[in-house]
Protein backbone atom coordinates (compact mmCIF):
# COMPACT_ATOMS: atom_id res chain seq x y z
CA UNK A 1 0.00 0.00 0.00
CA UNK A 2 1.72 3.16 -1.24
CA UNK A 3 4.96 1.42 -1.51
CA UNK A 4 4.66 0.00 2.06
CA UNK A 5 4.34 -3.76 2.64
CA UNK A 6 2.02 -4.74 4.99
CA UNK A 7 1.29 -8.72 4.78
CA UNK A 8 0.21 -9.38 8.45
CA UNK A 9 -2.32 -7.77 10.71
CA UNK A 10 -2.44 -8.99 14.65
CA UNK A 11 -5.06 -8.17 17.06
CA UNK A 12 -4.43 -10.23 20.00
CA UNK A 13 -4.61 -13.84 18.94
CA UNK A 14 -6.19 -12.54 15.84
CA UNK A 15 -3.88 -12.92 12.78
CA UNK A 16 -4.64 -11.86 9.35
CA UNK A 17 -1.85 -12.61 6.61
CA UNK A 18 -1.99 -10.72 2.87
CA UNK A 19 -0.29 -11.34 0.38
CA UNK A 20 0.09 -10.89 -3.15
CA UNK A 21 0.25 -15.13 -4.37
CA UNK A 22 -0.96 -17.88 -3.23
CA UNK A 23 3.07 -19.55 -2.65
CA UNK A 24 3.65 -16.27 -0.74
CA UNK A 25 0.37 -17.26 1.58
CA UNK A 26 1.92 -20.83 1.69
CA UNK A 27 5.12 -19.73 2.79
CA UNK A 28 4.06 -16.69 5.49
CA UNK A 29 1.42 -19.65 7.21
CA UNK A 30 4.73 -22.16 7.35
CA UNK A 31 6.68 -19.01 9.09
CA UNK A 32 3.45 -17.92 11.19
CA UNK A 33 3.17 -21.79 12.22
CA UNK A 34 6.73 -22.56 12.98
CA UNK A 35 6.72 -19.36 15.62
CA UNK A 36 3.81 -20.14 17.70
CA UNK A 37 5.27 -23.94 17.95
CA UNK A 38 8.40 -22.33 19.37
CA UNK A 39 5.64 -20.47 22.06
CA UNK A 40 4.12 -24.03 22.51
CA UNK A 41 0.66 -22.85 20.69
CA UNK A 42 -0.89 -24.77 17.99
CA UNK A 43 -2.69 -23.20 15.03
CA UNK A 44 -6.42 -23.54 14.87
CA UNK A 45 -6.55 -24.63 11.27
CA UNK A 46 -10.48 -25.18 11.96
CA UNK A 47 -11.20 -21.87 12.66
CA UNK A 48 -8.57 -20.78 9.88
CA UNK A 49 -9.48 -19.61 5.79
CA UNK A 50 -7.66 -18.68 2.93
CA UNK A 51 -9.89 -16.24 0.88
CA UNK A 52 -8.77 -14.31 -2.51
CA UNK A 53 -9.98 -10.29 -3.20
CA UNK A 54 -8.98 -9.15 -6.88
CA UNK A 55 -9.41 -9.20 -10.19
CA UNK A 56 -9.36 -13.10 -10.32
CA UNK A 57 -10.81 -13.92 -7.23
CA UNK A 58 -12.92 -16.87 -9.22
CA UNK A 59 -10.49 -18.57 -10.14
CA UNK A 60 -9.57 -21.68 -8.45
CA UNK A 61 -6.50 -21.82 -6.04
CA UNK A 62 -4.22 -24.50 -5.08
CA UNK A 63 -4.89 -25.94 -1.34
CA UNK A 64 -2.74 -23.80 1.31
CA UNK A 65 -1.68 -26.45 4.01
CA UNK A 66 -0.38 -26.39 7.78
CA UNK A 67 2.74 -27.68 8.73
CA UNK A 68 0.86 -31.19 9.89
CA UNK A 69 -0.56 -31.46 6.05
CA UNK A 70 -3.68 -29.96 7.18
CA UNK A 71 -5.60 -28.01 4.59
CA UNK A 72 -7.33 -24.64 5.20
CA UNK A 73 -10.33 -23.81 3.09
CA UNK A 74 -10.68 -21.50 0.57
CA UNK A 75 -14.10 -19.37 0.97
CA UNK A 76 -16.14 -16.76 -0.47
CA UNK A 77 -16.22 -14.41 2.68
CA UNK A 78 -14.82 -14.43 6.24
CA UNK A 79 -15.10 -12.88 9.39
CA UNK A 80 -12.53 -10.57 11.07
CA UNK A 81 -13.23 -9.20 14.70
CA UNK A 82 -16.73 -9.00 13.84
CA UNK A 83 -17.05 -7.51 10.63
CA UNK A 84 -17.40 -9.83 7.03
CA UNK A 85 -15.47 -9.39 4.26
CA UNK A 86 -16.57 -10.87 0.87
CA UNK A 87 -14.56 -12.14 -1.78
CA UNK A 88 -14.64 -9.75 -4.57
CA UNK A 89 -13.14 -7.98 -7.79
CA UNK A 90 -12.20 -5.29 -4.61
CA UNK A 91 -12.19 -4.86 -1.06
CA UNK A 92 -15.63 -5.20 0.27
CA UNK A 93 -17.89 -6.13 3.33
CA UNK A 94 -21.02 -7.90 3.71
CA UNK A 95 -23.39 -6.22 5.71
CA UNK A 96 -26.14 -8.54 5.77
CA UNK A 97 -25.04 -9.96 9.20
CA UNK A 98 -24.95 -6.49 10.63
CA UNK A 99 -28.72 -6.05 9.58
CA UNK A 100 -30.02 -9.50 10.67
CA UNK A 101 -28.52 -8.67 14.49
CA UNK A 102 -30.39 -5.17 13.66
CA UNK A 103 -33.67 -6.90 13.45
CA UNK A 104 -33.04 -9.04 16.74
CA UNK A 105 -31.91 -6.16 18.85
CA UNK A 106 -34.56 -3.97 17.63
CA UNK A 107 -37.67 -6.67 18.09
CA UNK A 108 -35.91 -7.46 21.63
CA UNK A 109 -36.38 -4.34 22.69
CA UNK A 110 -39.81 -3.36 20.90
CA UNK A 111 -41.05 -6.86 21.87
CA UNK A 112 -40.58 -5.10 25.62
CA UNK A 113 -41.54 -2.32 25.63
CA UNK A 114 -43.63 -1.75 22.00
CA UNK A 115 -46.69 0.86 22.76
CA UNK A 116 -45.85 0.75 26.68
CA UNK A 117 -43.62 3.44 25.80
CA UNK A 118 -43.28 6.51 24.03
CA UNK A 119 -41.67 7.49 20.80
CA UNK A 120 -38.98 9.07 22.25
CA UNK A 121 -38.18 6.52 24.50
CA UNK A 122 -38.23 3.99 21.79
CA UNK A 123 -36.15 6.19 19.57
CA UNK A 124 -33.61 6.68 22.29
CA UNK A 125 -33.00 2.74 22.56
CA UNK A 126 -33.01 2.34 18.84
CA UNK A 127 -30.11 5.05 18.74
CA UNK A 128 -27.87 3.67 22.31
CA UNK A 129 -28.47 0.15 21.55
CA UNK A 130 -29.64 -1.07 17.65
CA UNK A 131 -27.67 1.18 15.60
CA UNK A 132 -24.25 0.62 17.46
CA UNK A 133 -24.72 -2.85 15.93
CA UNK A 134 -26.22 -2.30 12.17
CA UNK A 135 -23.16 0.43 11.55
CA UNK A 136 -19.99 -1.19 13.35
CA UNK A 137 -17.41 -1.74 11.14
CA UNK A 138 -18.26 1.12 8.73
CA UNK A 139 -15.95 3.41 10.24
CA UNK A 140 -13.12 1.35 7.94
CA UNK A 141 -15.15 -0.74 5.76
CA UNK A 142 -15.90 0.14 2.20
CA UNK A 143 -19.67 1.16 1.94
CA UNK A 144 -20.85 1.72 -1.64
CA UNK A 145 -23.86 3.64 -2.62
CA UNK A 146 -25.58 -0.32 -3.36
CA UNK A 147 -24.89 -0.85 1.05
CA UNK A 148 -25.72 2.61 1.70
CA UNK A 149 -29.52 1.95 0.22
CA UNK A 150 -29.89 -1.33 1.83
CA UNK A 151 -28.77 0.00 4.96
CA UNK A 152 -31.23 3.22 5.07
CA UNK A 153 -34.08 0.73 3.94
CA UNK A 154 -33.12 -1.44 6.60
CA UNK A 155 -33.72 1.19 8.98
CA UNK A 156 -36.36 2.72 7.34
CA UNK A 157 -38.39 -0.85 8.25
CA UNK A 158 -38.23 -0.46 11.40
CA UNK A 159 -39.71 3.48 11.40
CA UNK A 160 -42.38 1.68 9.32
CA UNK A 161 -43.18 -0.24 12.13
CA UNK A 162 -42.75 2.51 14.65
CA UNK A 163 -44.90 5.35 13.41
CA UNK A 164 -47.55 3.20 11.54
CA UNK A 165 -46.82 4.34 8.39
CA UNK A 166 -45.52 3.86 4.77
CA UNK A 167 -45.63 7.64 3.85
CA UNK A 168 -41.93 9.02 3.79
CA UNK A 169 -43.06 12.03 4.22
CA UNK A 170 -44.00 11.62 7.72
CA UNK A 171 -41.55 9.30 8.57
CA UNK A 172 -39.15 11.99 7.53
CA UNK A 173 -40.86 14.60 9.75
CA UNK A 174 -40.69 12.70 12.94
CA UNK A 175 -36.60 11.87 12.29
CA UNK A 176 -36.41 15.46 12.05
CA UNK A 177 -38.67 15.78 15.47
CA UNK A 178 -36.85 13.33 17.08
CA UNK A 179 -33.22 14.57 15.44
CA UNK A 180 -32.46 11.32 14.08
CA UNK A 181 -29.85 11.44 11.13
CA UNK A 182 -30.07 9.33 8.06
CA UNK A 183 -27.79 5.87 8.09
CA UNK A 184 -25.82 8.19 5.81
CA UNK A 185 -24.88 11.13 8.05
CA UNK A 186 -24.56 8.61 10.82
CA UNK A 187 -22.00 6.71 8.02
CA UNK A 188 -20.23 10.04 7.42
CA UNK A 189 -20.10 11.09 11.27
CA UNK A 190 -18.32 7.75 12.36
CA UNK A 191 -15.63 8.20 9.38
CA UNK A 192 -14.93 11.84 10.16
CA UNK A 193 -14.09 10.73 13.45
CA UNK A 194 -12.39 7.44 12.72
CA UNK A 195 -9.96 10.00 10.37
CA UNK A 196 -9.55 12.63 13.10
CA UNK A 197 -8.43 9.75 15.98
CA UNK A 198 -6.09 8.34 12.99
CA UNK A 199 -4.66 11.46 12.26
CA UNK A 200 -3.82 11.94 16.32
CA UNK A 201 -2.09 8.41 15.99
CA UNK A 202 1.56 7.58 15.46
CA UNK A 203 0.65 4.44 13.59
CA UNK A 204 1.89 3.22 10.13
CA UNK A 205 -1.12 1.17 9.04
CA UNK A 206 -3.34 4.35 9.88
CA UNK A 207 -1.54 6.46 8.24
CA UNK A 208 -1.38 4.37 5.03
CA UNK A 209 -4.88 3.98 5.26
CA UNK A 210 -5.57 7.32 5.74
CA UNK A 211 -3.90 8.24 2.20
CA UNK A 212 -5.29 5.70 0.25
Amino acid sequence: MRHVCINIILYADDILLLSPSVEGLQQMLSVCETEINLLGLNLKYRKSVCMRVGPHHLVHCVNIKTINGNVLEWVKELRYLGVYLASSSNFKCNYAYAKKAFYRSFNAIFGRVGRLANEDVVLHLIKAKCLPVLLYGVDVCPVNVSDMRSLEFTVKRIKIKLFRTYDNGIINSCMSFFGLPTVSELVSQRKSRFQLKCNLLDNLLCNVCQSQ
